[in-house]
């Protein structure tokens, strides 16, 4: 499965942490060799196409799937749920 980076990801990454940086990259893997990787916790925002998934307690990454394709949207806090379900 190909991953897509969106400008806003690649801006919330590099905002990141090294620790964060490095747990987020961990969580990439196991997104693309399973999306229902159980560490992940993924699970679908009500009443949109986007998915987020766990990286710490503390933070999350949001994606939608397109055709053969991951798009990774948004990073950061759990306020970033709030931000997606508006968008």
């Amino acid at each position: 499965m190909k991953i897509l980076f969106s400008e806003p990801f690649k801006k919330d990454y590099n905002g990141l942490s090294t620790e964060v940086q490095e747990a987020l990259d961990k969580a990439l893997d196991f997104l693309i060799i399973n999306p229902r990787y159980p560490s992940l916790r993924a699970k679908k925002l009500p009443q949109t196409s986007i998915w987020y998934a766990r990286i710490t307690r503390g933070y999350r990454f949001t994606f939608q799937f397109n055709n053969n394709m991951i798009t990774l949207r948004r990073v950061g806090t759990h306020s970033i749920l709030d931000k997606e379900r508006k968008s």
